[in-house]
């Protein structure tokens, strides 16, 4: 489907980009680049790529793909570098979770002739690193691109090919709705979860040690989202703050009419909820979006053998390092 693909960042998402991208021959040649020479060593040793280099500029030279990969902090930096060398006629994209940012930093670096199309591809783990990546990862997975109207519209269906023959689902859409989207399924429950975590941490040591004893599956899942890369997520909500705030304010709103409910005893005003929210719960799994299985995002055994099977790749809602990018800029 294309000459060159260059990968900036290879991290979990761009080490399943490239791996998928070999597996099916979606690109004659494909081209590394990252900050970090062990990073690059690492994926080089994996043979993910053609060829490796520490120049992400020299990573796009003749590319007719380019995928950023870094985390969306460090975009502004990397369209600086390769901006200059982008060949006519090229799609660059991304695979960051916040989209309006994304637009904001790349547009002015990108020469006339280019194409821009910046993705998401709700994919992840809770792994990191070139090693991580796997090509079943985009399987049965949505890639959202949020294209400007006035981009080419054969671009736009050359990409939606590309994420197609990855294994996504593809969704095309607003940036702004994007980020909006993204606030309440993701950004947000990713808050929420760093903060309990936060406030075990706050514990004194005898409780904490108690919590952490006798963790039930609620808090488990709320440890494994908050296990999520620092740096990533610190520039998530740096850039996606806005949508962030707003959907954080609903949920406040929604909170206090719950903790009013428990002070006064309302159970029939917390059975609605509790009933309305089930009812999302299955609708999720309607959706094809997760199991009906306990304990999802770990393996569980069959009912003939018992035997560990994997678990369905999670949605960011439980992903890890759903939001594309990496460590590696």
């Amino acid at each position: 489907m294309f000459n060159k693909l260059a990968l900036i960042g290879i991290g979990l998402i761009g080490s399943s980009i490239a791996r998928a991208t070999k597996l099916k021959g979606l690109a004659k040649t494909i081209a590394i680049s990252t900050r970090k020479a062990a990073t690059l060593e690492e994926a080089r040793e994996l043979g993910l790529g053609d060829t490796y280099t520490l120049d992400a500029a020299e990573a796009v030279k003749d590319a007719d793909l380019v995928i950023i990969c870094a985390p969306v902090g460090a975009y502004a930096e990397v369209m600086k570098q390769i901006g200059p060398a982008l060949m006519p006629g090229a799609i660059v994209s991304d695979v960051g979770s916040v989209k309006v940012h994304v637009i904001k930093v790349m547009q002015p670096h990108i020469p006339a002739g280019v194409h821009l199309i910046p993705g998401h591809p709700i994919a992840g783990t809770e792994h990191s690193g070139p090693k991580a990546g796997f090509a079943e990862l985009f399987e049965g997975r949505w890639c959202v691109l949020t294209p400007d109207a006035a981009v080419d519209r054969i671009a736009v269906d050359r990409l939606i090919s590309f994420w197609g023959a990855l294994g996504s689902k593809v969704e095309v859409m607003d940036a702004a709705h994007h980020d909006l989207t993204l606030a309440i399924t993701s950004h947000v429950p990713h808050l929420i979860a760093y903060n309990i975590v936060g406030t075990v941490d706050d514990l004194e040591a005898a409780t904490q040690s108690e919590v952490i004893k006798f963790s039930a599956s609620g808090f488990r899942d709320f440890t494994r989202i908050a296990a999520s890369d620092p740096v990533m997520w610190r520039d998530i909500f740096l850039t996606n703050r806005d949508a962030v705030l707003e959907m954080l304010g609903r949920f406040l709103e929604d909170l206090s009419q719950l903790q009013r409910a428990v002070r006064v005893g309302d159970g029939a005003a917390m059975e609605a909820l509790f009933t309305r929210t089930r009812e999302i719960r299955r609708s999720i799994i309607t959706a094809g979006q997760e199991t009906a299985a306990a304990d999802f995002g770990r393996p569980h055994g069959t009912a003939e053998t018992g035997a560990p099977v994997p678990a369905p790749l999670d949605t960011p809602e439980v992903g890890i390092r759903e939001h594309g990018g990496g460590e590696d800029a």
